[in-house]
């Protein structure tokens, strides 16, 4: 079975949306506009790139990071990663053609049946609806979380707020830097 990695930028009081300076949300950008930037804070995004065999992204990540990441030479191993999009309305004409294979996939059943295939890790970036849905179906098996040290209130969150029973998560990985940054590796305990 392939491993399901779910990768965030996320506030210390669990907000996801916008790190980067999407609009439409008041915050957008915290995570540039707020916090020195350090290169080793970072190295967890290229170790992504080398570990992941494929990338799962919701809709809204999809049309975001297909507009900017093909043309990234930080993003340069995903160009030609297979990637899958979760979507119950996307279609095949609302597919970039720079950046590699894609494939919609329309039901959270559809990537329980990924993860049964042959491969190696599958990365999820953004896509807080489909963390949502993929944590709540209990398959996501670990968490890479980069920590800033915000309290950024309303926006979109990574964890479901539905009523499950405990999920517990074993610490694997955890490094602290000059900046603040945290960086925080979960594996799910089944």
């Amino acid at each position: 079975m392939r491993t399901l990695i779910s990768t965030a930028f996320i506030s210390l009081d669990g907000v996801v949306e916008a790190p980067g300076g999407e609009p439409g949300y008041r915050n957008s950008g915290w995570t540039f506009k707020h916090t020195d930037f350090l290169p080793e804070a970072f190295a967890i995004k290229g170790r992504e790139q080398d570990e992941a065999t494929a990338i799962l992204l919701g809709r809204t990540s999809y049309e975001a990071f297909s507009q900017v990441w093909p043309t990234m030479e930080e993003f340069a191993q995903y160009k030609e990663m297979p990637k899958y999009v979760v979507s119950t309305t996307f279609g095949e004409g609302d597919l970039v053609s720079n950046w590699g294979e894609t494939t919609i996939l329309r039901s959270v059943d559809e990537v329980a049946a990924l993860k049964e295939t042959d491969g190696g890790p599958i990365i999820v970036h953004g896509s807080a609806t489909l963390n949502h849905a993929l944590s709540d179906a209990g398959l996501i098996d670990r968490y890479h979380l980069l920590v800033f040290p915000l309290l950024l209130g309303a926006g979109k969150r990574l964890f479901s707020t539905t009523d499950k029973d405990v999920q517990k998560l074993q610490l694997v990985e955890h490094e602290a830097y000059a900046n603040g940054l945290q960086l925080n590796v979960f594996d799910v305990v089944r």
